[in-house]
């Protein structure tokens, strides 16, 4: 595995990253005033190291994060690399740590469901518009 990171190519979530790694977080931390993480995941078929920028919430020490994939029908790449590989690196603002990334329970999901909701009301919305049960994911320092 290399340790060169691939970002999104779509544009405005390639701009989020750059201007969060370039400023340690300073510029993109806050996004519209959210939150935001950045995710390394390890591509589950390619190997390759994959950055995205996700909202964020807090339980204890652990972060919080959504796999909305903005309502659609499948869930994010992003999360089918975690189920298949949960060690991951987070930054938030200039640290950057390794944690492990695991689905909320049935029982932990919905108080988390409301946070997150709280935090980006989108959430909610994303939810109606598919079938697809939305998985929160909790990201625990390793």
């Amino acid at each position: 595995m290399s340790d060169e990171i691939t970002d999104s190519p779509t544009d405005w979530v390639s701009k989020h990253l750059r201007k969060y790694v370039e400023s340690n977080g300073a510029d993109g931390h806050l996004y519209y005033g959210r939150p935001t993480l950045l995710l390394t995941t390890v591509g589950r078929r390619s190997g390759l190291r994959r950055r995205t920028p996700l909202i964020y919430g807090r339980d204890g020490d652990d972060y919080v994060v959504v796999a909305s994939n903005g309502g659609a029908d499948d869930h994010p790449l992003w999360y089918h690399n975690v189920l298949a590989l949960p060690r991951v690196e987070v930054q938030v603002v200039a640290e950057v740590f390794p944690a492990v990334a695991r689905t909320a329970t049935a029982g932990e999901k919905p108080a988390l469901w409301e946070q997150m909701v709280g935090i980006h009301g989108e959430y909610a919305a994303y939810q109606r518009k598919t079938a697809r049960d939305i998985p929160v994911v909790i990201l625990t320092r390793a």
